[in-house]
């Protein structure tokens, strides 16, 4: 016991040298031989969700914030085999429409025009994947779904001018004086190839 101190002068002293000391920082608890401050010990890597300040400019710039999202997993109904039944990958992603201030007021009243039929009772937008064997695979793909819904309605479609209409218009109305030629070209056709009846001759 009366060794300890000495043990831990010398220790310091070596700290000091520079060669050991991110050894002595860390905590005594267990750690893998392949954890991330073993293999960098001297990295300054933070292993948390970097902050985020959406620019204001931009209707959407593609960040959800998680947090403000209900997200459950179960059990999955597609392929996997014996993972299925045992790992729940299926995800099931959920969040009120109305009250989600993180999307502009615009988009968000456009998006419950679009999607009325997908809304519950309650006003929640619920979104679901099971396409992979994987939860983080499956909940990307929810993300991803949930980004387009909110680029979709955040396009806003140009309204076509009065020349554009009237050129759809005469191209519909040729179209479909041509397709009548054809048809009467086609009727003749075959009137031609029938044979001669009594009233013919």
């Amino acid at each position: 016991m009366a060794l300890i101190p000495l043990r831990m002068q010398v220790m310091r002293m070596i700290a000091q040298c520079g060669n050991y000391s991110t050894l002595l920082q860390r905590s005594m608890a267990y750690k893998s031989a392949i954890s991330l401050e073993t293999l960098y010990p001297n990295s300054s890597l933070k292993l948390s969700t970097p902050s985020f300040t959406p620019n204001p400019n931009e209707k959407f710039s593609g960040y959800i914030p998680m947090e403000k999202l209900e997200i459950k997993y179960s059990a999955s109904s597609g392929p996997g085999g014996q993972n299925v039944n045992k790992v729940h990958t299926k995800v099931d992603l959920r969040f009120k429409l109305s009250e989600a201030d993180w999307i502009p007021a615009e988009i968000r009243d456009k998006m419950i025009e679009l999607h009325s039929n997908k809304l519950t009772k309650e006003g929640y937008l619920i979104l679901r994947s099971d396409v992979t064997r994987t939860q983080q695979l499956n909940l990307a793909d929810c993300l991803q779904k949930l980004r387009n819904m909110i680029r979709d309605a955040a396009v806003t479609k140009r309204e076509p001018t009065p020349e554009t209409e009237e050129r759809i218009r005469q191209r519909q109305l040729k179209a479909s004086r041509l397709r009548v030629a054809v048809k009467r070209e086609d009727a003749l056709r075959r009137a031609q190839r029938r044979a001669p009846t009594v009233v013919d001759l």
